[in-house]
């Protein structure tokens, strides 16, 4: 097995790991105060892993192009939290999901576009399997009679934010780290994210509610930045190691696990509609690694 494969399955399993914790401890929890609380968590994880890889003396070696794109990666990861968190905690897991792991499609897209990344009749095939069955979840979950019709819109439209954000965020990372060891990227474009998050904490005033976040939401919420940086970690390794358009695909596999333990440990039921909705998206993220991988 490619080495790439390992550290994307590792962070696709993170990841699914990353949501339910997160949506456990969104409970009552604002949930910019929640992305802050959880950056904090995944910047000393990251920073922690470059110590014990020896990479921190890189940090003044670096080039201005490494710089850059970090931290441009890092702000676009800062906005796709921002909309992930907010998105999850006005929509179910399984709403949310599907739409922003179909940040995959338009990843693939600016692949090509900017990284020269091969697009041919199966990563195109594979990506129409994936539109179809982004959209197979969404109808049936947003034509749920027990969701208002404000709220519908509301999480639809941060989860499409987050989708965009997530597609940026693996671009610039992908170039970010072309240069650099993967550690320390992640730890750098972490230090992006930790800013933005807590300026939208002040601004909404959410830093007035800490004292009343509960031990439970407070243990979850660090078990999710935890496991966040986990995937960061694997993630930007797996993108140093091979191409964007194969990487992502099988990190955003994550959806399978995550859509698992939300029927687990949340009680989210499926139907057969969105269940198919899951194998078209399923087969269609798997055609290009298969293929090309």
């Amino acid at each position: 097995m490619d080495s790439w494969l390992i550290f994307a399955s590792g962070a696709a399993v993170f990841a699914a790991l990353t949501t339910i914790l997160a949506k456990i401890g969104l409970k009552n929890v604002d949930s910019h105060l929640a992305t802050a609380i959880r950056t904090m968590v995944v910047l000393a994880f990251a920073w922690l892993m470059v110590f014990i890889v020896g990479s921190q003396n890189e940090i003044f070696t670096a080039s201005s192009r490494s710089w850059v794109f970090l931290i441009m990666s890092g702000l676009a990861a800062g906005g796709s939290w921002l909309c992930f968190f907010r998105a999850l905690q006005l929509g179910s897991v399984n709403q949310v999901v599907p739409i922003d792991k179909s940040s995959t499609i338009m990843t693939m897209i600016l692949a090509f576009i900017f990284l020269s990344e091969p697009m041919g009749m199966v990563t195109v095939t594979g990506m129409v399997f994936m539109a179809i069955g982004t959209w197979l979840m969404l109808e049936r979950r947003t034509n749920n009679e027990s969701q208002s019709q404000t709220n519908a819109k509301s999480w639809l439209f941060f989860a499409l934010l987050a989708a965009v954000f997530a597609s940026l965020t693996a671009i610039l990372g992908r170039i970010g780290i072309a240069e650099i060891e993967a550690n320390l990227g992640t730890a750098i474009r972490t230090m992006a994210v930790v800013p933005m998050s807590w300026i939208m904490v002040f601004i909404t005033g959410g830093q007035k509610r800490i004292k009343g976040i509960n031990r439970k939401s407070w243990v979850f919420l660090l078990l999710s930045g935890v496991a966040t940086g986990a995937s960061w970690l694997l993630f930007y390794r797996a993108l140093q190691l091979g191409s964007a358009s194969l990487v992502v695909p099988v990190d955003k596999l994550s959806i399978v696990l995550t859509m698992g333990f939300a029927r687990v440990f949340l009680g989210e039921r499926f139907t057969r509609r969105s269940l198919a909705g899951l194998v078209l998206l399923t087969v269609g993220t798997l055609m290009p690694v298969i293929f090309y991988g």
